[in-house]
């Protein structure tokens, strides 16, 4: 029997209704102000765009940045998978995919690529299958990778484009992120199918009491977003490590999987913070940062 991952934070970080998640979506995208300004239109050229760093809060928040690296992921091409890097805020503690199942989205279904997940699962002997990860007490309350497949099926139009959740712990080892990645590059180069990866994050999280603050708050960010776009993935791991970051990893893995897959070029396509949606100088804050690596 195949599981159906249900659609647990629809209805609170994101409208539970089509038509509603619809309307929000052409507003995030054809926001000019946070997000890219129109909404998304598929071309038919050559695929350069191989990754992409999308924020994953409620999307009155993120929703306008995390717009940005969808409408570039498939302004070229409709791929045929997306690899989805989630965190952990559970506390499950290992790297785990799902090798057979469906997600489910007010939208429409997407169906897991097993196909792929074969070939990770061999080719890699630190990722497990493992659907406890995103089913069931307490990893089906876990949002992040949930929060990226409304945006994958508002932008896929009818094609059956697939998806491979993948948990990686919140690791500090870089040599361990390194050994993931080139599993996973491994397996996508053994497919000939076209496979786009995304890494699911938010930057800092930090309580800030005036424009002082904010402005370090957004100083520790912009070192997270120059580190990326310079395809350096050491020094952004460490960048990530020195603040709040909620998945330091996932950032990390994306940047050395897609250099694995030659990756020669980072670009940063938006940051703001809550506060800049919000109008607020002080409180709780968190940063949002979407950005794309290319051949």
């Amino acid at each position: 029997m195949v599981e159906i991952r249900k659609s647990t934070h629809a209805g609170s970080w994101y409208p539970r209704y089509e038509p509603d998640l619809i309307n929000m979506m052409n507003g995030l995208f054809t926001n000019k102000q946070f997000g890219p300004g129109s909404k998304p239109s598929v071309g038919n050229k050559e695929r350069t765009i191989i990754g992409g760093l999308a924020p994953h809060a409620g999307y009155a928040y993120s929703g306008s940045c995390a717009a940005h690296t969808y409408y570039n992921l498939f302004k070229e091409t409709i791929p045929d998978t997306i690899i989805i890097f989630g965190t952990d805020h559970q506390g499950y503690g290992n790297f785990a995919l799902m090798r057979e199942g469906i997600w489910e989205t007010p939208l429409g279904n997407l169906n897991v690529d097993s196909q792929l997940a074969e070939h990770i699962l061999q080719n890699s002997e630190k990722i497990i299958e493992d659907n406890s990860a995103f089913i069931g007490f307490p990893n089906e309350n876990e949002h992040n990778i949930e929060i990226q497949l409304p945006f994958i099926k508002y932008c896929s139009q009818e094609k059956d484009v697939k998806i491979l959740p993948i948990k990686l712990a919140v690791i500090k080892d870089f040599k361990l992120m390194n050994e993931i990645a080139e599993g996973i590059s491994k397996s996508i180069s053994e497919t000939d199918k076209e496979v786009i990866l995304v890494a699911s994050s938010d930057l800092s999280h930090k309580n800030v009491s005036d424009e002082a603050e904010l402005k370090k708050f957004k100083s520790y960010d912009q070192e997270i977003a120059e580190n990326f776009e310079a395809l350096d993935p050491k020094k952004t791991l460490k960048a990530c490590l020195n603040t709040t970051v909620c998945g330091p990893q996932t950032i990390t893995t994306l940047l050395l999987t897609c250099q694995k897959m030659g990756a020669k070029q980072g670009k940063i396509l938006k940051y703001y913070t809550s506060h800049d949606i919000t109008d607020k100088t002080s409180g709780y804050c968190v940063g949002y940062l979407s950005a794309i690596l290319s051949k």
